[in-house]
């Protein structure tokens, strides 16, 4: 059976903001990225909230969020008893936000009446997920939480807080939405509504993320850009991901490679490995046909070149290191963790949707392209 849904109600655009103006009344926890604390951005925000509203703001937000803060903003969650929440940030705000959520409403045995998310970048698609990936430092490993319940019940997409990211932000954000198109397209839970989302999400990053990166104030572009991210972020949560996040998430725990570029590192290979299923490889190719990549009547396999050609030009064009040597690992301390990375990858959430299950030593001549020459 397939099944589609969207929980999130989505706002976009310049208005967006006017939506928090509906709260009336409730003890709001705001949960924001250090930087944003006191910023002209966040008061902005905060003054839709009207002089009736009482705001508690927790801002110890960490990337990769470890348990430790977590901790700390579960002890004003359960001081503060809110009514509604507000992740304003990256990736690790709102993955804070969801995990803060999580165990506050199990200890205290209440829940929300609404948890609304604004991302400042355009990557995670966390706004529209269930999943919050957590990391538990004193054992050097990532793990997610994943509830239907955690998805938000509404995402603000406002353009004006993505333009002033850094361009590697930029950069790396974007390619994570490229690998969240790419991953559900051939998930196992995939179907026709994920399928449209993840070719035009494709289509999007391939031909608009290298001119957002370079004009960065471009509205429009940042806009797309914007949507496109929570557009992946509908896709994968129904269809799923696969061994690019599984790989991915062990680099960003053992080797603190940002998430985004160590999926774009791990993508074109993974890409290659699935092809080897026909009905993959149709897929690859016709998103590329899509794409616009290449015109007539390429074969399958000469698309699935082109599309790993592709990704690793845009990430040269901006300037992202293709492997874990560019990236500044030690080639000797890469293949020492191999195992580990390996292991830890087959026990990762994001394993089981993968078309294909792969082998250890499948895995393994996977890490070991990663890792470079």
């Amino acid at each position: 059976m397939a099944d589609f849904y969207v929980r999130t109600k989505i706002y976009s655009g310049k208005s967006s903001l006017d939506e928090l103006n509906s709260l009336h009344n409730q003890k709001i926890m705001l949960v924001c990225d250090p930087f944003l604390d006191g910023s002209a951005e966040l008061e902005m925000i905060k003054s839709h909230f009207g002089n009736d509203n009482q705001v508690k703001v927790f801002s110890d937000v960490k990337p990769n969020p470890p348990l430790d803060n977590i901790k700390l903003g579960l002890e004003i969650y359960n001081q503060y008893l809110p009514q509604v929440m507000v992740a304003v940030g990256g990736g690790s705000a709102i993955d804070t936000a969801k995990a803060i959520r999580f165990f506050g409403e199990k200890v205290n045995n209440s829940k929300l009446s609404c948890f609304i998310a604004i991302p400042t970048t355009s990557g995670t698609g966390s706004e529209v997920t269930n999943t919050a990936v957590v990391s538990d430092e004193a054992n050097n490993s990532k793990f997610p939480i994943m509830e239907d319940y955690l998805i938000p019940d509404i995402a603000i997409l406002y353009p004006e807080l993505v333009m002033s990211a850094p361009k590697s932000v930029s950069a790396f954000s974007g390619l994570d939405v490229l690998t969240h198109a790419f991953e559900s397209l051939v998930a196992q839970d995939a179907n026709l509504f994920t399928d449209a989302l993840a070719e035009k999400v494709i289509s999007v990053i391939f031909s608009k993320l290298l001119e957002s990166y370079k004009r960065p104030n471009d509205y429009a572009l940042r806009e797309e850009i914007h949507q496109a991210s929570s557009a992946a972020g509908i896709a994968f949560n129904q269809a799923g991901l696969g061994i690019v996040h599984s790989i991915a998430h062990q680099l960003g725990a053992v080797f603190h490679v940002p998430h985004g570029l160590a999926c774009a590192m791990t993508l074109p290979y993974v890409i290659e490995y699935n092809a080897q299923d026909p009905k993959c490889c149709a897929k690859y190719a016709q998103a590329a046909r899509k794409a616009g990549l290449v015109s007539g009547s390429a074969g399958d396999q000469v698309m699935i070149r082109k599309i790993v050609r592709n990704i690793r030009d845009l990430m040269r064009a901006m300037d992202c290191p293709q492997s874990l040597q560019q990236f500044g690992v030690d080639r000797k301390d890469a293949n020492e963790a191999t195992q580990r990375i390996i292991s830890d990858a087959r026990a990762d959430g994001t394993f089981p949707g993968n078309p294909i299950v792969p082998t250890d030593q499948d895995l393994e001549m996977i890490y070991k392209k990663v890792i470079g020459n």
